[in-house]
């Protein structure tokens, strides 16, 4: 069973996606890490991110694992044998992952990865075209969304809890111009399937969203 989430940034994917998977024994997908994980490397190695050529080099050089935790649902982030789950999270990336991401043949290498872990195990997996281009025939989609303001505040708390300190008016400021960003570029633009069902997580508790969503899948099961 595959379980697609979608929304943009600070609607809740993540949390979620992670809550649900390790109730029902599924295996987690953020396809949004692996975009990271090239742009870290890609900063790291100082390859444009504009120039698709390189990036494509790039990934093929490398390897990007998952590693479960025991203790965590949260899965480690491994690439080419190092531990970059905290790094992939920082401002530098935050800035450059959305041109990174927009390239047509890194997103054909990456969707073929994404598409091989779910040939091989019961998924949960979120990102921003998964229900659209990733895995249209999923057995349920679900889009997340919320306020603007909301969003900013959840992500403004993630940036603080890493030691890094923004206003929330600078963090609304660059979720706007991703939302307008992802939705607006050619390749797997962040859109709500048509046949997903679209679930405003605004004022309520990650619970509430949860309970939603396991009426849902009943329903699809």
């Amino acid at each position: 069973m595959i379980i697609a989430i979608d929304g943009p940034a600070g609607a809740g994917k993540s949390t979620i996606a992670k809550k649900l998977a390790a109730e029902l024994g599924f295996k987690y997908l953020d396809s949004g890490a692996m975009y990271r994980a090239l742009a870290l490397k890609a900063l790291e190695k100082g390859v444009n991110q504009e120039d698709e050529e390189r990036l494509v080099n790039l990934l093929e050089s490398c390897s990007i694992e998952f590693q479960p935790q025991a203790e965590n649902p949260t899965p480690r982030l491994i690439v080419n044998g190092e531990d970059v789950s905290e790094k992939i999270r920082s401002p530098r990336v935050n800035n450059i992952v959305s041109q990174v991401s927009k390239h047509k043949k890194v997103r054909e290498k990456l969707v073929a990865a994404q598409r091989e872990m779910a040939s091989k195990a019961n998924l949960v997996a979120e990102g921003r075209d998964i229900g659209s281009v990733v895995f249209p025939k999923a057995d349920l989609k679900i889009y997340l969304t919320a306020s603007l303001v909301e969003r900013a505040r959840r992500r403004l708390t993630d940036l603080n809890n890493q030691g890094h300190r923004y206003s929330l008016d600078e963090v609304k400021k660059q979720l706007a111009a991703r939302d307008k960003y992802d939705s607006r570029r050619q390749n797997s633009p962040l859109v709500c399937p048509s046949d997903a069902k679209k679930i405003d997580t605004t004022g309520k508790t990650i619970e509430e969203v949860t309970e939603e969503i396991r009426g849902l899948i009943k329903v699809a099961l």
